[in-house]
């Protein structure tokens, strides 16, 4: 792995940590943790998506060339990431509940894109990976941040949960697979092909969960209008 990588992805690290610590004790001190670190996620996850789509090489083919040399743009792009998943990973151990299937998701993450900046090979893979897991982000952290500010079971929270489910279901579970596919017959290491496995399961266990909660929110809100 090149130096100027590693030197990136520590910087990152201590970058968005000093991001959350200026929210959390300068901007909103009041607010709760989680909160604050949802904000810090959001400005990830519109850099991530910049980022990775200012480093497609082939916009005809955006997850080509298949199992090729990373491009530096891609390499500093996904090491961006690793150093906010990092971050976050450790973050996430301080608030009050410690999710394991979100713990594991960054684990998967990190290890997969570790490898491919140590391989310096498909970086086209994963800067498509980094699109698809990251551009559902927002509408996942609006959620619970409109719910902090005081818009739970209103309209404009019904909409963000709607936006998230058709954004992520689109993302994940269209492309997402299409992904995987192209990802596991490449000639790629099977780390990577691990990983490409591993984060399509992942989206696969949490689309379940947006299921339910999506039929729960429309079966409330079918009550609620019922009732008035």
């Amino acid at each position: 792995m090149e130096d100027y990588i590693v030197k990136l992805m520590v910087f990152s690290v201590a970058a968005w940590s000093t991001l959350f610590v200026a929210i959390r004790k300068i901007a909103f001190p009041k607010r709760p943790f989680d909160f604050c670190n949802r904000l810090v996620s959001t400005a990830h996850a519109f850099l991530a998506v910049a980022l990775a789509f200012s480093s497609i090489q082939d916009w005809s083919c955006p997850v080509c060339p298949l199992a090729s040399k990373s491009s530096p743009k891609q390499m500093q792009t996904l090491a961006v990431t690793v150093g906010y998943l990092i971050y976050d990973l450790v973050c996430c151990q301080f608030d009050k509940q410690v999710k394991l299937d979100n713990s594991v998701h960054h684990l998967v993450s990190i290890i997969g894109l570790v490898a491919g900046l140590f391989y310096q090979r498909c970086g086209s893979e994963m800067v498509a990976a980094l699109c698809i897991t990251e551009i559902s982000s927002p509408f996942l952290h609006s959620r619970e941040l409109l719910k902090e500010l005081g818009y739970r079971n209103t309209d404009l929270n019904f909409a963000a949960d709607i936006a998230f489910a058709v954004i992520f279901t689109v993302a994940r579970m269209i492309g997402g697979p299409y992904l995987s596919y192209v990802t596991l017959t490449a000639d790629n290491p099977f780390l990577i092909k691990a990983m490409a496995l591993g984060l399509q399961l992942v989206s696969g266990f949490w689309f379940y969960k947006i299921v339910r909660m999506i039929i729960f929110k429309l079966s409330t809100r079918s009550l609620s209008i019922k009732n008035q």
